[in-house]
């Protein structure tokens, strides 16, 4: 797993459909569901008439995490749900991408309920990604 200052990364050689497949699965275990699929390939051909690679942005609610937030901060819907990306990146090959909590809760400074929530939210997180690299081989 690779990590970054906004997202929790892994690459899998797995096609796309699966790699929708498998990190929907792992988020379920970690009690997120998806609430959202947005396919921006087909919005940004359908809007602009450009053409992308296949690109899935999958909005996930852990809903005790998210009704948590809600009670800490009531404007924190703004940065919900957390969303998690899946883009081919060859034949076969996908990237499965999930924002870091923390780095999107902490545009709300002094607020410890909600740095928990985020704390909790990016371990879920990252346990999501590394089973979907430990399912890959």
């Amino acid at each position: 797993m690779q990590t970054t200052v906004y997202a929790h990364r892994v690459e899998l050689d797995i096609p796309y459909e699966d790699a929708i497949e498998r990190a929907t699965a792992a988020l379920k275990e970690q009690g997120f569901g998806v609430l959202t699929q947005i396919d921006m390939k087909a919005a940004l051909k359908e809007k602009i008439g450009v053409d992308v690679d296949r690109y899935m942005i999958l909005g996930a609610c852990n809903p005790p995490l998210a009704h948590r937030a809600l009670l800490a901060e009531r404007e924190i819907g703004i940065l919900l749900p957390c969303n998690v990306v899946v883009y081919e990146t060859g034949p076969g090959q996908s990237v499965v991408a999930a924002m870091a909590p923390k780095a999107a809760m902490g545009v709300v400074p002094g607020n410890p309920e909600l740095e928990a929530v985020a704390d909790e939210a990016d371990v879920l997180l990252r346990d999501a990604m590394a089973a979907l690299e430990g399912e890959a081989s």
